[in-house]
């Protein structure tokens, strides 16, 4: 259950991963809402173009050039970000990289600094927050995991394991953290979003990627986390899609990985060649700053339902015909 919680009438929000994406998507929401914003990246040009939007609604933002993967950079942008604030009520960890390749072919520097980005970078943030937090007395930190803390990606093992590992580690903060009632960790589940993630992605298939439909509006993801940020609650899955997959992971795990493994596959097989590429996982790359990716159809919120309505029948024919057949095993 979520609490509402008492507000300030300027709170500081320190967003991570926010030059394009759903990074992006959020700064605009909270600076819609008032917020005083941090907005941080690798890509500096992306966020000074960010912070001019903002400004527009009238938000007071603090740019900070920073890779989530260098403590040391973290620690600079949480003590910027407690002096321009003063203080901090919102960190929100959400810089992430994405490989996709079969495990052995992708290097392994690179499924290195996937876990570095997307697991350390996270705990990172984390520590170097929670001092602030605890002086204070109060603050949240916000997560987005993604739907992949539940769901293995086949060809995405790297990424897989820093999702699974987020998961841990929030659980176990949470626990460390229960003597603090007003520090609040909050973890964000949403689906494949229509976002440029997936064109700067390294990619070792030697094809040309694109997210598996539906993909999820990353503004009204944004909408979401404004609204956990006002009544935060330990977890929250973040549309239908998501829900979908991880009840369709917990009931049939082998039967969820093996159609996620064929569609990939048959996708692969007929998918235009390109050449391999380390995309932005070592550096940010000059293109795709924007929200949206072009993969999806903002603004539609009922566009989902008929996938769950689909999948939770097919769920529910799966569970009978596997309750018949354990009826008809002899018994004894």
């Amino acid at each position: 259950m979520g609490c509402t919680i008492m507000m300030k009438e300027k709170r500081t929000v320190v967003i991570t991963g926010a030059s394009s994406g759903a990074g992006r998507a959020m700064a605009t929401v909270f600076a819609q809402n008032g917020d005083k914003l941090v907005i941080s990246s690798r890509n500096l040009d992306a966020l000074t173009s960010l912070a001019e939007e903002c400004e527009l609604f009238g938000a007071e933002v603090l740019t900070i050039e920073a890779d989530v993967s260098d403590y040391k950079q973290v620690i600079n942008l949480a003590a910027a970000a407690d002096n321009f604030g003063p203080g901090i009520d919102i960190w929100i960890n959400n810089a992430g990289v994405l490989a996709i390749g079969e495990f052995d072919v992708t290097p392994m520097e690179v499924s290195e600094q996937v876990l570095r980005t997307n697991l350390l970078g996270y705990m990172n943030g984390a520590h170097a927050v929670l001092p602030y937090l605890k002086k204070q007395g109060s603050g949240i930190i916000i997560n987005n995991i993604s739907i992949g803390g539940f769901l293995p990606v086949p060809y995405g093992v790297a990424y897989s394991a820093s999702k699974f590992g987020l998961k841990g580690f929030s659980a176990a903060l949470k626990t460390e953290l229960s003597r603090y009632p007003n520090i609040y960790i909050c973890d964000a589940f949403p689906p494949f979003l229509d976002t440029p993630g997936i064109q700067h992605a390294a990619n070792y298939t030697g094809k040309s990627l694109k997210p598996a439909p539906p993909v999820y509006d990353p503004m009204r993801f944004a909408q979401s986390i404004l609204k956990l940020s006002k009544q935060p609650k330990p977890q929250t899955m973040i549309g239908s899609t998501s829900i979908l997959l991880r009840l369709s992971y917990a009931i049939f795990p082998a039967i969820t990985r093996g159609i996620a493994g064929a569609v990939i596959r048959n996708y692969l097989k007929s998918a235009p060649d390109i050449e391999k590429t380390n995309g932005n996982i070592f550096s940010p790359l000059p293109f795709g700053n924007a929200i949206h990716g072009g993969w999806g159809m903002p603004g539609k919120p009922k566009a989902h339902r008929k996938y769950l309505a689909g999948g939770l029948l097919l769920i529910a024919g799966a569970v009978l015909l596997m309750s018949k057949s354990l009826s008809q095993l002899p018994k004894g």
